[in-house]
């Protein structure tokens, strides 16, 4: 008997985007249809920033100014600000290491991230960290860690005590194609589908686990099927069209919101860059950047807002000056701020001690 390759097409082919459709929790873009124009300008300045602020911590890194890896969306900047626009104030968030654009959404400014990257005293965190390594339960936004598939159970947590105190606030997170391979994965997902949490998660596909292509690490074709092996809702999304992300991820809310458990969206989208900074991406088909740079979720949604009349190339321009402006400024601002004082490095190991300049537990 003769055994041949399962899976011959490429994990991030753009033209299997579509393979397997399901809506959720309503008529597929009701929800994006009643953003008002205002709203989609927001929508479009995130994007930018999200991009901005990445281009300029690939800067700081190469000049070594960061401390430690940059992980960046570069292509699925989409993601992480469709997502985030789509959900209330009061719901709670747990961002992973590339989804900088949530942690925008949510309020944290540039300086932020450009302080803690470079580990700066000034930074959320004190200069403990050199990573987006920090949270703010005030925005309801859980610290990012990069343990793959850690930061679900801890959301299903959440969850669960929402709903054991009666609230309608959900929780939603993220994890990677690779990362729907672990443990965590499945103990979390099992638990929140078992005991119908509010929690929405989002499965950020780009075909690619590091250098590993999906169908090295699952032969599944979608991944939204394990959807159904926990027993809950799932859908395809577009990843790349922040309007279909924003859409999906209201309807899948709306669904976890009103007593429908926890549901599950694979959002199909690749990373236009390698797994982090130092990494060269040669593992990846030439053509595959070509194919995905046609469907850039920036460019795209550029054009969509001018074929609305709701932005023209020259409000565009100014508009970019603007982000360039304030992005510049806070970048500066981490340069020329202070490294930590080597003494703070011993304080804040336990949860009662403030440690030194008596920033905040996070």
């Amino acid at each position: 008997m003769a055994f041949t390759e399962a899976r011959s097409t490429s994990d991030a082919d753009p033209g299997r985007l579509a393979a397997r459709i399901r809506t959720v929790g309503g008529q597929r873009g009701s929800e994006a249809a009643r953003l008002t124009s205002a709203q989609k300008l927001e929508i479009w300045q995130h994007l930018y920033r999200n991009r901005m602020v990445e281009e300029r911590l690939g800067l700081l890194y190469r000049t070594g100014k960061v401390v430690g890896g940059l992980y960046t969306s570069l292509g699925q900047e989409g993601i992480s600000v469709g997502s985030s626009y789509a959900l209330e104030p009061h719901d709670w968030v747990g961002p992973l290491i590339r989804n900088l654009g949530t942690m925008l959404v949510r309020g944290v400014r540039p300086r932020e991230a450009f302080t803690q990257y470079c580990a700066r005293a000034t930074s959320p965190t004190g200069g403990r960290d050199g990573n987006t390594h920090f949270g703010d339960l005030k925005r309801r936004l859980i610290a990012p860690i990069s343990h793959l598939g850690a930061v679900i159970p801890v959301m299903a947590g959440i969850a669960l005590a929402s709903k054991m105190r009666g609230e309608t606030c959900i929780a939603l997170t993220y994890i990677g194609d690779g990362g729907t391979s672990t443990g965590d994965f499945h103990e979390g997902v099992n638990l929140a589908a078992v005991l119908r949490v509010p929690l929405v998660l989002i499965v950020e596909n780009n075909g690619y686990a590091y250098s590993t292509p999906t169908s090295r690490q699952t032969l599944v074709p979608d991944l939204v099927v394990k959807a159904d092996a926990y027993g809950i809702p799932g859908e395809i999304v577009d990843g790349n069209d922040v309007l279909a992300v924003y859409d999906a991820t209201r309807r899948a809310a709306h669904v976890a919101r009103t007593g429908g458990g926890t549901v599950l969206l694979e959002m199909k989208t690749f990373r236009m860059k390698g797994h982090a900074e130092h990494d060269d991406a040669k593992y990846v088909p030439p053509e595959l950047f070509e194919q995905w740079r046609q469907r850039d979720p920036i460019a795209r949604y550029d054009r969509l807002l001018e074929d609305e009349g709701i932005l023209t190339a020259k409000e565009r321009e100014f508009r970019v000056a603007e982000l360039k402006a304030e992005i510049d400024a806070d970048a500066d601002f981490a340069i020329a701020s202070p490294e930590p004082d080597p003494a703070f490095a011993s304080g804040r190991v336990y949860a009662d001690d403030g440690g030194p300049g008596g920033l905040p537990w996070r």
